[in-house]
């Protein structure tokens, strides 16, 4: 998915990457590849160039927060304005008034009642494809659905809805014979009502956006449905031109996410993805292929990661950032200087385990999906071994591992009920993580699992 500004974007990082020195130069290069990249997935003229200055200035101008260098500071603040841009922009770049504005980072589904979302979209986007998708992506996500069958212009599209939703046991609601698709809606609402459902899709017809017809009929479905959320699906080949769509369709029925098909394989995904968040609606899913199961929810931080090569970059430094409060001054000292005693890697240990495995490995830059689940449960397992080792030493011993001689680590080996050996391995990966630590200042985390065998 694509490939070209995920390719264009990391050559870009790479420039930084591998500077000596990072000076006004390097910064104007790595913004002109930026905006290069960003232009040939026919991103808007005026949105590059805002991002690339906004890039420029907080580069040149921004100090790295503690315990980052220059270039990791340079590479978040890309990361940050590209998620932005790629995320919702509604309260700097948007010419929709009434879009639906929501802290939610979910599809707002209300337990208890039902649920209706209005699918819109112009024919020939996916919108049948992507109501079955939806159907399917709801139930994995432990919610009983049915879908209505509304598209009353194309033929064979009540065939093609009840043969997607068939595969997946999903009743569909439709009548051949009646034209009027409000009339179906209703009826269908009704048939419906006692079938103790949580949510119902309404799929709707297309035909063009600009055809006055279609629009008053969206907004006549929208005022007889009363949806609680309405999906606008775009075609991710059309590029920019998803602006003046969503806002022709926004005009008729407020659109409360937009859904992205087709993004599989085309150069115009960053344009489509950046113009519909403009909009200021959120985009929501993004269809990545032709199977049922090819639609994935949006996140704009790990989406960026994904391009440059990164995990969520933000999410790791969040959580990072709320354990650091949690550490005290003299510690944080001791580990920037190479100080650090096995009480203070012991500590970090349970950071660690606190941010959860997974989640650390996941995020960080060159690791996120290079480590199988085998090796973490192995990491996991000698992690818990180490623990279980520091706290059968003395404190003196944890202060200054360097006096554990044979006698001591007999009686650490017996207290935690592991072997000698097990205690000549913590005692040898602290030492590393050590020297690990003074060398890479900044990257603490980084480091130490480098040490432990999985960088």
């Amino acid at each position: 998915m694509l490939d070209n500004l995920r390719s264009g974007l990391r050559d870009a990082l790479k420039k930084i990457v591998g500077a000596s020195d990072i000076n006004e130069e390097i910064i104007d290069s790595l913004c002109k590849d930026v905006q290069r990249a960003l232009l040939q997935s026919d991103v808007n003229v005026r949105l590059v160039l805002s991002i690339t200055n906004r890039l420029k200035q907080r580069a040149l101008t921004e100090h790295p927060v503690k315990g980052l260098s220059r270039k990791d500071h340079i590479i978040t603040i890309l990361y940050g304005e590209l998620a932005q841009l790629l995320g919702y922009a509604g309260e700097t770049i948007t010419s929709i008034d009434k879009v639906q504005k929501s802290s939610d980072d979910g599809l707002g589904i209300k337990s208890g009642q039902k649920n209706v979302v209005l699918m819109l979209g112009i024919q020939g986007s996916g919108k049948t494809t992507v109501t079955g998708k939806l159907a399917k992506w709801l139930i994995k996500h432990g919610y009983r659905i049915a879908v209505i069958g509304a598209d009353t212009w194309r033929p064979g599209a009540l065939a093609q809805l009840k043969m997607n939703c068939s595969k997946i046991d999903v009743e569909v609601f439709g009548d051949e014979s009646n034209k009027d698709p409000v009339s179906i809606v209703k009826n269908g609402l009704e048939h419906f009502k006692k079938a103790g459902l949580d949510v119902i899709i309404i799929d709707t017809a297309g035909r063009h956006k600009e055809e006055r017809g279609l629009l008053e009929e969206m907004k006549t479905m929208y005022e007889a449905s009363k949806p609680d959320l309405v999906l606008l699906v775009i075609d991710g080949t059309i590029g920019q031109q998803a602006f003046s769509q969503a806002k022709a369709f926004h005009d008729a029925a407020p659109v409360g996410g937009i859904v992205i098909s087709k993004l599989d394989g085309t150069a115009k995904g960053g344009g489509v993805i950046a113009a519909s968040s403009a909009t200021g609606a959120r985009v929501m899913f993004i269809g990545t292929g032709e199977r049922i199961d090819d639609l994935e929810r949006f996140s704009p931080t790990q989406f960026v990661g994904r391009l440059l090569g990164m995990g969520d970059i933000r999410a790791l430094l969040e959580m990072a950032k709320n354990l650091e409060l949690q550490a005290d001054e003299g510690q944080a000292k001791r580990l920037l200087s190479g100080k650090m005693t096995i009480e203070d890697f012991y500590s970090q240990m349970e950071n660690v385990g606190k941010m959860g495995f997974r989640n650390v490995i996941d995020n960080l830059p060159g690791l996120s999906g290079m480590v199988k689940d085998d090796q973490l449960d192995a990491l996991q397992n000698k992690m818990e071994k180490w623990r279980f080792i520091i706290q059968s030493m003395t404190k003196i011993e944890r202060r200054n591992p360097d006096i554990m001689n044979d006698s001591r680590r007999k009686r650490a080996a017996r207290g935690s009920g592991l072997t000698e050996h097990d205690v000549k391995e913590l005692i040898k990966q602290y030492n590393n993580s050590k020297s690990m630590m003074k060398q890479a200042k900044g990257r603490q985390m980084q480091g130490m699992l480098r040490r432990f065998g999985i960088g």
